[in-house]
C-alpha cells in the first residue's frame, strides 16, 4: 500500500460545478482524483487530511469527450470522480482557502 503523501498526490483537486456545490448542503463532496485510487483509500486520505468522518462514498469514471479546436479535433482524456458524503456536522471548511 501506498503511504499516506504518495496517496495524497493522486487527489487532483475538488470539482467546482454547480451540481456539486449544490451538495456541499447535504455534507457531500466532489473531488477528481487518479484513475488507479480505491473508494477505500479515497476514504482514509480525506479522513487524514481534513479530519473529518466519512459515511460513504461513490465513484464513476468519466467517459472521454470528442473536443473541437479550430479545424483539429481531439479527445479529452477519461477522468475519475469521488463523491463523498460526511458525518452530519462535519465541514471541510479548508476547501476554499
Amino acid at each position: 500500500m501506498l503511504n499516506l503523501s504518495e496517496l495524497i498526490n493522486l487527489i487532483k483537486y475538488p470539482s467546482l460545478t454547480e451540481k456539486s456545490i449544490n451538495l456541499y448542503g447535504n455534507s457531500q463532496y466532489t473531488f477528481i482524483v487518479d484513475r488507479t485510487i480505491t473508494k477505500t483509500q479515497v476514504k482514509y486520505v480525506l479522513e487524514k487530511l481534513f479530519n473529518v468522518t466519512i459515511i460513504s462514498t461513490n465513484s464513476c469514471i468519466l467517459p472521454t469527450k470528442t473536443r473541437r479546436v479550430g479545424k483539429f479535433i481531439g479527445k479529452r482524456s477519461r477522468y475519475k470522480k469521488v463523491y463523498v458524503k460526511l458525518k452530519s456536522g462535519d465541514r471541510i471548511a479548508d476547501l476554499f482557502n
